[in-house]
């Protein structure tokens, strides 16, 4: 009885559901087992264990697993390629191989005359397999073996003309590599590409929930790196031939249903020119303002904020800390048919349904400033604007929320209680700040423990920072490291927040020029909850942990 009957009898599947696989494998020349898993019939991990029992090949769960680099080396990077196989241990002259695929005898024939090992294979889901081939052998190995066997590439950047470039970049070798740098970046959730040169090397990695990780990719990537950056700046495109200025440019993608946006930005540098890459992903930034992370007090006190019809509201923090996805969350709050919203931003990352949004351009003197007189002829109700850089910014923005209108934006402080201090010390009047801040917050951002390996543990008390609320004994969270977020113990990011609302003893603070610790000390008493206070309430919450509130906040 072969696997599909063993299916039909344990009823995992149909009769229905077989017949139609049957027609999509005839169809698509594909194996019937394939069909089934490729229509959603069944689970491929259930496939491959009722294929273990009937086969006696023994199936394992890869989850974790650490290969040791004699099994590494004893398998051909071609072969790992090719047929999708994974050497998992090597002892006693036997060479433990995972697949997916039980019924490619050939293939391990093929690896038994390679190798000179005894085989022993067995089973495994297909996404482990590419994933820890991603791991051990790079990104793109295969694309490269195929590269380096092609003679007809130049790799010398220094002797190449920008018409080989050209065509080198075209090669469907090279497109295919470049392609797949993009899809593990994306599906790695990663909001950053770097690609850096180096006498002897070029490092491809990863910002991967804020912390820059290495990409996997195969050593010999090296080589070319003429091929990847100019095939990277035709696709924004740049100019191939320039490498001596900066330049900066765009991609859209299409991946997984889902329009990527690309900002290219390339800089020259000594060993070649390198890459940033900021991947701009709408799925991933559209959040209401619950998703954020605020607590209940400060999501009501924020929400009753964004609810009037003037004035300003300021979000701080450095960049990269999630300003503009909590600005977008607040209009998509606001925003219905009866208002008209306006933005000025630099650059317009993504595009909001209902919002009207401008782009900076200061090649032709398009300022935030002179954005923000322009639209306010255009009847707005509220306006946002992407950062005030300076006084002219500053003054425009408080010129609209005196005429009315309501004025987001955001502003580079440490802390909510110096967004005051910053706009005079702009040169704004202290009379006009008070009469038309309403509110500013300070926000960054901290990873999230993995959902997939967090685990209970209690810390040790004497070790504990200073002002952290843990008590001895008490339980807290933590990730052990998992495949999913590689090992890392964490998954995906929420933000800690500081909020200060304007008050009659904030007014006077601001108006008696007084300190920031001044202000703060006020705010404190009026019940301002510090990033750090916010943070240490997600640690007993589970949401993040102690190392992190500690490296993304101050005491």
């Amino acid at each position: 009885m072969n696997v599909v009957d063993v299916l039909v009898e344990k009823h995992l599947i149909t009769a229905k559901q077989l017949a139609e696989a049957q027609d999509f494998a005839h169809q698509n020349d594909v194996r019937v087992d394939r069909a089934l898993v490729e229509l959603g019939f069944i689970d491929e991990d259930e496939m491959l264990r009722t294929a273990s029992e009937q086969l006696s090949i023994p199936f394992r769960d890869l989850a974790g697993l650490q290969i040791d680099r004699d099994a590494v080396n004893a398998m051909p990077a071609k072969l790992v390629h090719q047929k999708r196989l994974l050497p998992v241990s090597r002892h006693n002259g036997t060479l433990e191989v995972a697949t997916s695929d039980p019924y490619d005898l050939y293939a391990f024939d093929e690896l038994r005359l390679l190798t000179k090992l005894n085989i022993e294979p067995v089973l495994a889901p297909d996404d482990q397999i590419k994933q820890l081939i991603k791991t051990y052998y790079g990104v793109g190995g295969d694309t490269l073996d195929a590269m380096l066997d092609d003679v007809g590439v130049s790799l010398d950047e220094a002797d190449t003309q920008a018409e080989d470039l050209a065509d080198m970049a075209q090669e469907a070798s090279v497109i295919k590599l470049v392609n797949e740098i993009f899809l593990e970046a994306i599906e790695s959730r990663t909001s950053d590409i770097h690609i850096e040169p180096y006498e002897n090397d070029l490092k491809i990695r990863y910002r991967i929930d804020g912390v820059l990780q290495d990409a996997k990719v195969p050593p010999q990537v090296r080589r070319f790196q003429a091929a990847i950056i100019s095939r990277i700046k035709i696709m924004a495109n740049l100019n191939i031939a320039e490498k001596r200025l900066p330049q900066d440019g765009r991609i859209k993608l299409q991946a997984g249903g889902r329009q990527i946006d690309i900002r290219v930005s390339v800089i020259p540098m000594l060993f070649g020119e390198g890459i940033v890459m900021r991947i701009l992903d709408k799925a991933s930034v559209l959040f209401t303002l619950k998703e954020l992370g605020m607590s209940d007090d400060d999501y009501q006190r924020f929400d009753a904020e964004i609810a009037k019809p003037n004035g300003i509201i300021l979000v701080t923090g450095p960049t990269g800390s999630g300003k503009t996805t909590t600005l977008y969350a607040a209009l998509n709050a606001i925003v219905d048919d009866q208002i008209k919203v306006l933005t000025v931003e630099d650059p317009v990352e993504y595009h909001l349904e209902g919002v009207n949004q401008i782009q900076v351009n200061p090649k032709i003197d398009m300022s935030f400033a002179r954005g923000l007189r322009a639209i306010l002829r255009h009847d707005p109700d509220v306006v946002m604007i992407g950062e005030i850089r300076d006084r002219e910014t500053a003054e425009a923005a408080i010129q609209a929320a005196m005429t009315g209108h309501l004025v987001l934006s955001t502003l580079h402080t440490n802390d909510a209680c110096s967004a005051a201090t910053r706009l005079v010390d702009m040169g704004v009047e202290p009379f006009l700040v008070t009469s038309t801040l309403n509110a500013a917050m300070a926000q960054r951002l901290v990873r999230k423990i993995c959902d997939d390996c967090r685990e209970e543990y209690i810390p040790d008390f004497d070790s504990l920072p200073k002002g952290c609320p843990v008590q001895p004994g008490q339980k807290l969270w933590r990730g052990a490291g998992c495949r999913k977020c590689h090992n890392t113990g964490y998954r995906g990011r929420s933000a800690v927040f500081e909020l200060m609302v304007s008050n009659e003893e904030f007014v006077e603070q601001v108006m008696n020029r007084a300190s920031t610790t001044a202000i703060e000390r006020v705010a404190r008493e009026n019940g301002l909850k510090t990033l750090r206070e916010d943070g240490w309430l997600k640690v007993t919450q589970g949401i993040t942990t102690i190392e992190e509130v500690v490296r993304m906040t101050r005491a």
